[in-house]
């Protein structure tokens, strides 16, 4: 091997750098349009699931920064390139790039697979599913064009610009489209006091399970727990929630919400969910309670039960 072309530092990092950052652009690109795509179309079931969030905050600020990078990194390459164009055939560039376009091509062919299948087995091809399908087939579509046009040595300075522009009009729109449907950076900040508060009501019914399996009885208020962790009080309004004793068996968790639960319509009911949305804890947009029901199987008959 001529010794020009073999592989330094600066060309093993800047071609790793550029396709670790092209995945996380790829994977977080499309984790926020299947967000976005849930949201504005609720899917009725978990039928496909590539990916899976609540809110779009962590896609947004990874495409902002590592986008950048990934372009930086690439043009850097291309500098190198012209003063050395040996260097576009080093190994590292070579085995990165036919790794890339194995996986685009994985991708693709399971995007069209499932498609297939759904179709022959008769499944609904709702609105949800056919966007999502779209998704991940331009997205995959587009990197497997450039990287093998790239491998090819189709690539010119023109053509390159050109793949820029149209990934930045992606990149944008699909941030644009994000704030469109799920709201500004302040309305996800509501939505993560309304996942707080429910998982705070979770652990307080767990704590509660517990102290019946252990005494048989239902705590009157929660302040008779005091021997167990709960987090009493809502984190945003500094208000506590409400606990309240309905029956022997049963009772009430309740907390003032921000926003619905994606799936709740108007009327309070759970008409559907997303994977990442448990149907237990789906609720409307302000006051809700929870009905609860314990389960008498819980008490452990063993455990003393304390003298009144």
């Amino acid at each position: 091997m001529n010794p020009q072309t073999k592989t330094s530092a600066s060309d093993f990092f800047l071609n790793l750098g550029a396709i670790v950052a092209i995945y996380m652009v790829v994977i977080n690109l499309l984790t926020l349009l299947f967000t976005v795509i849930n949201r504005a179309y609720p899917p009725v079931s978990k039928a496909y699931g590539y990916f899976g969030s609540s809110t779009i905050s962590w896609p947004v600020a990874t495409l902002i920064i590592v986008f950048p990078i990934f372009v930086l990194l690439m043009w850097l390459l291309e500098r190198s390139y012209k003063v050395e164009p040996e260097k576009r055939q080093v190994a590292i560039k070579r085995w990165l790039t036919f790794i890339t376009l194995f996986v685009a091509g994985i991708a693709l062919a399971i995007d069209l697979v499932t498609v297939l299948y759904h179709f022959i087995d008769g499944q609904d091809l709702t609105a949800s599913f056919l966007l999502k399908v779209l998704s991940v087939f331009v997205v995959t579509l587009g990197v497997f064009l450039y990287y093998l046009s790239d491998i090819r040595g189709k690539l010119t300075s023109a053509s390159r610009r050109i793949w820029l522009v149209v990934a930045v009009v992606v990149m944008v729109a699909s941030v644009v489209w994000g704030f469109a449907v799920l709201g500004s950076p302040a309305t996800q900040r509501l939505y993560k006091y309304d996942e707080q508060k429910s998982n705070d009501l979770s652990n307080i019914n767990s704590e509660i399970m517990n102290s019946y399996s252990q005494k048989g009885a239902l705590p009157e208020k929660l302040a008779d727990m005091s021997g167990y962790y709960i987090p009493v009080v809502d984190s945003q309004t500094g208000q506590p929630y409400t606990y309240e004793k309905t029956g022997d068996l049963t009772y009430k968790l309740c907390a003032e919400f921000n926003k619905a639960t994606l799936g709740v319509n108007e009327k309070d009911q759970v008409i559907r969910t997303v994977d990442y949305v448990s149907p237990f804890w789906a609720h409307p947009e302000g006051e809700h309670c929870f009905e609860q029901t314990i389960s008498p199987s819980l008490y452990y008959k063993g455990a003393p039960v304390p003298v009144r």
